[in-house]
């Protein structure tokens, strides 16, 4: 079986510098480089934009990419419409819950609980679990242009974040959201964060 060729390439952002993973036409990943699935999730072989800085930083998915977080940082709300190109890889149900959280509009949030009920109501009716939805959105490999910041716990809860609940807070407060009704003052472990979904 032969693997696709992923190349990767980092973009500098203010909340640090950011990994990204494409096949050379779709963005596959972009997270920070200390988050917890920045290590390559595949058997493709990979072309590290350090050694192969030319192929890799020349890729037009990568400079649309660094576009939309440049005129996401400074405030300019990008539209989805302007964004790369994107092809994160996941099973279905999680392709379904991520396709709800690009939907989420700038400076909103929305709970598990209600992406849930939504993804449900989508499916003709029925019951979906928060837990599976919370899930599916942990594990979303394209941060911030597939939104997963906007989504939170119920009532005081501010959820989890595949990321780090600070850099959550400062992407949330970036798009306006005051942060006054969630719960922070008592940080909590990743692994608790999603227990409690």
């Amino acid at each position: 079986m032969t693997h696709a060729q992923t190349f990767r390439a980092t973009v500098e952002t203010p909340i640090g510098r950011m990994i990204m993973a494409s096949d050379g036409t779709a963005l596959n990943e972009l997270c920070l480089e200390d988050w917890w699935w920045a290590a390559p999730a595949t058997t493709a072989p990979t072309t590290p934009a350090t050694t192969e800085a030319g192929a890799a930083n020349a890729l037009p998915v990568f400079h649309q990419t660094a576009a939309w977080l440049n005129a996401y940082f400074a405030g300019e709300r990008p539209a989805l419409d302007t964004a790369p190109p994107l092809a994160p890889h996941g099973t279905a149900f999680q392709q379904e819950v991520w396709q709800l959280v690009r939907e989420i509009p700038y400076g909103h949030t929305v709970s598990y609980g209600e992406l849930a009920a939504e993804l449900a109501e989508r499916r003709g009716g029925g019951r979906m679990a928060a837990q599976a939805v919370g899930g599916a959105v942990k594990r979303n490999p394209i941060t911030i242009i597939v939104p997963c910041h906007r989504v939170v716990g119920s009532g005081r809860s501010f959820g989890g974040y595949g990321g780090r609940l600070d850099v959550k807070a400062t992407l949330l407060e970036l798009e306006g959201v005051s942060l006054a009704r969630f719960d922070l003052a008592a940080p909590r472990t990743e692994t608790q964060q999603y227990r409690s979904l």
